[in-house]
């Protein structure tokens, strides 16, 4: 049946590889007209369809930019949110829209960061209406690396390692047939590469890919757990108060073995848990499953992502019974230190 069904997906990624390369040309080429805006553009994506850690890197380059008082602003798509065109989320004190109008991840990173922050599924728009509505000097573009359309003075790409060793995986054929938005050769337009969620033990590119990361600026990146957060007032615990401890764990995330092996790295308890898709909008029917996983497992709380959490806040008065608690998690990068010098160098 696998085979039928690559059968019949192979014309599909030869049309979809073809487009892609077209596509790329006519860019490279300046055929397709690439727009420069009022600020300095810094793109974080990635090559593949799912998480490979964006909202993560987003907020840690703001942070980083944040201790040098730049003028920050981030701009998405907005995924799955239920709104269209541009939508400014918040000024840096207040959030004007909801998870729903915005989407998870840019309520999260607003609620996060506290700096100017805005949707739009055209980016060029979406820039030149941010920068008039808060006079923003840097724009962090998320999830914008297939987005040529603006101009972005540096460009980082995210990549899981976990996916470069799966050599002989059908995942590292291009869409619909594997993984990939594009080919790895479209890396030769990365200015750095962010090899996220490293291996404690160091493991080299595979012999097929090292010609791709030729002469590239390559930095490997890694999580730590911050804290444990409670969703309903944000206040604060160790992780030493939830080991040992029977947790219900929720998430809707891409990669959800990433945000298990914290926990289990961590000595949390993670037998009970319920996994949902990415960008998962909960339901009241769903958020009525949790309670009775809830119940049936005798857990003392529902963890989850800081990414659900957003969501999860909604529905509060229907869990108003259950403590429900996120994980924070921060990413770090070997060689931070190199990393921040350059990313300064480079916008001075």
């Amino acid at each position: 049946m696998l085979n039928f069904i690559r059968i019949i997906l192979s014309p599909l990624t030869f049309i979809y590889g073809f487009i892609i390369r077209a596509r790329n040309y006519l860019f490279d080429k300046r055929i397709f007209k690439i727009s420069k805006v009022n600020a300095f553009v810094i793109s974080v994506g990635n090559l593949t369809v799912g998480g490979s850690g964006k909202t993560p890197a987003v907020i840690f380059l703001a942070e980083m930019l944040k201790k040098y008082d730049k003028k920050i602003g981030v701009l998405s798509r907005g995924y799955g949110r239920n709104s269209f065109g541009y939508l400014f989320v918040s000024d840096g004190n207040k959030i004007f829209t909801t998870v729903d109008e915005c989407g998870d991840e840019m309520y999260l990173v607003s609620d996060e960061l506290k700096v100017p922050t805005a949707v739009s599924e055209r980016r060029v728009i979406g820039a030149k209406r941010l920068i008039n509505d808060s006079g923003v000097k840097i724009i962090i573009l998320d999830d914008a690396f297939q987005h040529r359309w603006i101009h972005r003075d540096l460009d980082i790409v995210m990549i899981d390692q976990r996916f470069l060793l799966k050599t002989n995986s059908m995942e590292q054929k291009i869409l619909p047939l594997g993984l990939m938005r594009e080919p790895f050769d479209s890396l030769n337009r990365a200015d750095i590469v962010i090899i996220n969620r490293k291996f404690s033990e160091k493991k080299d590119l595979p012999e097929k890919l090292a010609d791709k990361f030729t002469n590239k600026i390559i930095f490997y990146g890694y999580y730590v757990a911050t804290g444990i957060f409670d969703v309903k007032n944000h206040k604060e615990f160790t992780l030493e108060e939830f080991q040992g401890q029977k947790s219900l764990v929720v998430c809707g995330i891409a990669r959800p073995y990433s945000f298990l092996n914290v926990l289990e790295n961590n000595k949390i308890d993670i037998t009970n848990k319920m996994l949902f898709p990415d960008h998962k909008n909960y339901t009241l029917k769903e958020i009525q499953d949790i309670r009775k996983k809830f119940y049936d497992t005798n857990a003392n709380s529902v963890l989850t992502t800081q990414k659900d959490a957003v969501k999860l806040y909604k529905f509060s008065k229907d869990l108003d019974d259950i403590d429900i608690y996120y994980l924070k998690i921060k990413l770090m990068l070997d060689n931070q230190e190199e990393f921040e010098k350059l990313l300064i160098n480079r916008i001075n």
